[in-house]
């Protein structure tokens, strides 16, 4: 490693003459753009900065987007990059009070969707008055207009 002594390459961005073995991960600032949650789900990350396609393969499409389903999804990827991003950036307050923003649309979407469509997970039972848990049609037999194929 001595011949990299050098090289900043710890500094948040891949120098050239970074040691190969050296993983790359880029420095997350505080209060980074966003991207929407549909979007957010299709790349794979909440953050442009850390958009980082595996071999420029990119994601152009979700299936179910645009549907209830899609955006229950989209909601519950957005929570948990949320949820990443405080661990490390615990007082960017503007992310905390996006993060309690996208917790309730997540509540209220989910909700309102097993009691239209039926259970998500065993868990969605509180929703129901009756078991429901292995009625039909499951979620992935809607179609993208929610219609039963």
């Amino acid at each position: 490693m001595a011949e990299h002594k050098d090289c900043n390459y710890k500094n948040g961005h891949l120098e050239p003459c970074a040691p190969l073995a050296a993983a790359y991960v880029p420095f997350q600032q505080e209060n980074p753009p966003t991207y929407g949650n549909t979007e957010a789900l299709m790349r794979g990350t909440l953050f442009p900065g850390l958009d980082l396609p595996f071999m420029n393969v990119v994601n152009k499409t979700v299936p179910c987007a645009g549907t209830p389903l899609g955006e229950i999804m989209a909601l519950g990827f957005v929570i948990k990059e949320l949820n990443l991003y405080l661990d490390t950036h615990c007082d960017d307050e503007e992310a905390f009070m996006m993060l309690r923003k996208i917790i309730a649309l997540y509540n209220e979407g989910r909700e309102k969707y097993v009691k239209k469509y039926g259970p998500l997970s065993v868990k969605d039972s509180i929703y129901t008055d009756s078991y429901k848990w292995l009625c039909d049609p499951w979620p992935w037999e809607y179609t993208e207009r929610m219609g039963h194929k």
